[in-house]
């Protein structure tokens, strides 16, 4: 074989996950293991080198074959240094990561956050490919975005474009803080931790819902089933939740004018519940011209994304 190919890494605090992905954005092997974060960032870094090499050596490529190595983690990214500023999650602080790994692995290396990289692999083969200026969202704990302009990542003059779920949506007498600090935040609202929030404030209120009887916490899902099963309480958190998604994208649409929006990430498991109520709002808020043409689409890859994007940076950033 003398193709070229890509590894993909997507560091996460409890595992991290590696794939090979070929020149067209076809995810061929993975492999996963410990983060092992107690142990501290150099333990962490050569999990890294440890897991890429294994993965090669597992498949029918040649190590000569890999191009570069991308990495994806949840945390702040110094894009053109290759520095870790802050990944809380696995330990590091200011971690000159490209430059530790290039050494060790005498490849390229490039890096980005999680979010970019998970949207850069929709946007390459997943429920993108083929659009050239889309606009992902990952409802998870938090918010998370990224934004594809011309088939590649916008990063911003600091690498800190696509940050959708800290725009401040929601009206300052229904703001509470977020955690970046700030007030009206659409993650406070819009995230799982927000559905939750919003859920518990409800039961100790003493709204009358289903949610109040579950005997262990309140998660996002059960929210979600509840609204399904009419439950009037839980409707309406999930769907304050999609309004301000669909205002966000509002805004988004007119600044950007993407093609379309991909939303990801555990909450968008609600489905067209939720997505139904995300195009109600955008289509009321948006003006019409700029609607045109655009769809508002779930994710494809899931937890495969990140990996498929990270390696696609060398190809798509």
């Amino acid at each position: 074989m003398s193709e070229q190919i890509y590894v993909g890494v997507d560091l996460g605090g409890t595992a991290i996950k590696v794939g090979i992905v070929d020149a067209a954005g076809n995810l061929v092997q993975t492999y996963e293991g410990p983060t092992e974060v107690p142990k501290g960032p150099e333990a962490v870094i050569d999990n890294i080198e440890k897991y890429v090499r294994h993965i090669v050596e597992e498949s029918p490529y040649d190590w000569s074959q890999v191009a570069g190595v991308g990495t994806g983690v949840a945390g702040f990214t110094n894009v053109k240094e290759g520095v870790i500023v802050l990944a809380p999650n696995v330990g590091f602080k200011d971690v000159p990561i490209r430059s530790i790994l290039e050494e060790r692995l005498g490849k390229p290396i490039k890096i980005d956050n999680d979010a970019n990289v998970a949207a850069l692999g929709e946007a390459w083969s997943g429920a993108g490919k083929g659009i050239d200026h889309c606009v992902c969202y990952t409802l998870g704990t938090g918010v998370g975005g990224g934004i594809i302009i011309g088939g590649r990542i916008v990063q911003g003059f600091s690498g800190l474009a696509g940050e959708l779920g800290h725009m401040a949506v929601i009206p300052d007498l229904e703001a509470i803080q977020c955690g970046c600090g700030k007030m009206g935040c659409l993650e406070t609202v819009s995230s799982a931790t927000g559905i939750i929030r919003m859920a518990n404030d409800a039961v100790e209120r003493g709204d009358r819902t289903s949610l109040s009887l579950l005997e262990s916490g309140i998660t996002a899902k059960d929210v979600i089933d509840a609204a399904k099963s009419g439950d009037e309480v839980a409707i309406r958190i999930v769907s304050r939740a999609a309004f301000y998604l669909g205002k966000s994208m509002a805004a988004v649409a007119v600044s950007l004018n993407p093609e379309r929006f991909i939303i990801g990430g555990g909450v968008s498991k609600a489905g067209e519940f939720l997505f139904e109520q995300i195009r109600e709002t955008f289509l009321k808020l948006t003006p019409e011209p700029v609607t045109r043409g655009v769809s508002i689409v779930a994710a494809e890859l899931g937890n495969d994304a990140g990996m498929i994007g990270a390696a696609g940076l060398f190809l798509r950033s």
